[in-house]
């Protein structure tokens, strides 16, 4: 055995001891976002043996030729009850699927760039019926195509500005698609530079002023490319590209650090390959991951990657109010206002389906009657157009996500029924819960 010396020499010795022993105590928290610990799901209030029913579902979809593979995760109560990965991360060189692998989310990105901007409400920079035009001048004057079905355009003046809400909500009426709506060829080449495209969104989206809204704001609710106008908000507020803020203020706070716009060369061979439908609904190579060299282009509709378990980061911190492991983001009541209905009843949410309203950044289940998923009022969710889908239930403080990739997914019915044999694993009594909707007790 060799004894430490004392003296200089000894002082140093024993700093890099130290130092080591720091980092060693601190490397668990590093890797948080993929050393999920999964909980004995009767501890939650859950069936370990009706859970199975996720594997042998999934499997079926897989056995079938419907879907490469999948990670699922099912959370209850704060902790993970189900955290699986089946199937083939690439089917075509027999790579399994694995719980890291790296998804891209498309649509996904919505609620996190959302969240980004309702962080910059919360300290006092806007209101949500503020007009957009503050921040993207361009839009002072905008116009509405009254006749978007008919031969000849048309425009008037909005009937209202364009507000924050509006872009939170799907409400706006904006387009960054120049073609079909009425504009001359000199109009289209200045939103689209020619052809050329522009280097970042906020350019993209200033030029893109001259384009007519599809309606008044406020008066229908159109899926589209609002949430870019949300990433330029939070660029022209904060100072930062979204890619910078989202990183510093949530990514890295949340120990997320499987999530990018642009997946690093060393990650990309985590990465899913992306699927499509054949003529007889069997999968078929769309597209093997790649790396792509990182832009100035960081877009609020779609964009980022990630894992199953960094989303379950952002989804918990949603969950508990704005907070996760002691970092808050949001306050309480800031994330009961994102995950209530601003929209009325009257403005189907159609890419969800019946029985939705939409919140800030989130679609929100109105009604139960309606809604495809077997989940309570009040539960709020979004999903990507590669298949990919989160979801949370407040009443029953429960989460479920799924990642697959394969667009259109459309032809199969796996995201809602995915809520189906997640809920049926719910066991336990409400007799003595007292649930709540949006940090509010329900009539129950």
């Amino acid at each position: 055995m060799t004894r430490m010396g004392t003296g200089r020499s000894g002082w140093a010795a024993g700093a890099v001891v130290a130092l080591l022993a720091a980092a060693l105590v601190a490397a668990p928290s590093l890797r948080a976002a993929e050393d999920v610990v999964v909980a004995q799901p009767e501890s939650a209030g859950m069936s370990s043996e009706r859970l199975k029913r996720i594997d042998s579902f999934i499997q079926e979809y897989i056995d079938t030729d419907r879907i490469a593979g999948a990670v699922t995760l099912v959370a209850r109560k704060g902790k993970v009850v189900h955290f699986e990965a089946q199937g083939w991360r690439d089917k075509e060189d027999g790579v399994p699927m694995t719980k890291d692998t790296i998804f891209v989310l498309m649509s996904m990105t919505k609620p996190i760039v959302s969240t980004a901007l309702m962080m910059l409400f919360e300290e006092g920079r806007f209101l949500l019926d503020d007009p957009i035009s503050k921040w993207i001048p361009e839009y002072e004057n905008h116009t509405v195509r009254i006749n978007r079905d008919g031969v000849r355009p048309l425009t008037v003046p909005e009937a209202r500005p364009v507000t924050v809400r509006h872009v939170l909500t799907h409400t706006s009426g904006l387009t960054l698609n120049p073609q079909g709506k009425g504009l001359t060829q000199e109009q289209i080449d200045h939103v689209t530079n020619h052809g050329k495209g522009w280097p970042t969104l906020a350019e993209r989206v200033a030029h893109a002023a001259v384009i007519p809204g599809a309606f008044h704001p406020g008066d229908e609710w159109q899926y589209g490319d609002s949430t870019d106008y949300v990433a330029v908000l939070v660029e022209k507020i904060s100072g930062q590209s979204i890619d910078d803020f989202l990183r510093e203020r949530i990514f890295e706070p949340l120990g997320m650090t499987d999530t990018y716009y642009y997946v690093p060369r060393e990650k990309v061979e985590r990465m899913a390959s992306v699927y499509r439908p054949d003529g007889n609904g069997k999968i078929e190579l769309m597209v093997s991951p790649t790396y792509i060299e990182p832009t100035r282009m960081f877009r609020g509709i779609a964009g980022l990657a990630g894992t199953a378990s960094d989303y379950y980061r952002f989804a918990r911190m949603i969950a508990n109010g704005g907070e996760l492991d002691g970092t808050r983001l949001l306050g309480r009541m800031t994330v009961d206002n994102m995950i209530s209905n601003h929209i009325g009843g009257d403005r189907p949410v159609y890419i969800r389906g019946g029985g939705y309203g939409f919140g800030l950044g989130f679609g929100v289940l109105t009604n139960s009657a309606q809604a495809p998923d077997a989940l309570s009022i009040g539960s709020y969710t979004w999903g990507g157009a590669y298949g990919t889908l989160y979801w949370a239930d407040p009443v029953e403080d429960l989460i479920g996500i799924l990642m697959i990739q394969i667009r259109p997914y459309n032809h199969l019915s796996i995201r809602p029924l995915f809520s189906n044999v997640v809920t049926q694993a719910v066991v336990d009594s409400l007799s003595n819960q007292k649930p709540t909707i949006m940090g509010r007790p329900t009539p129950r």
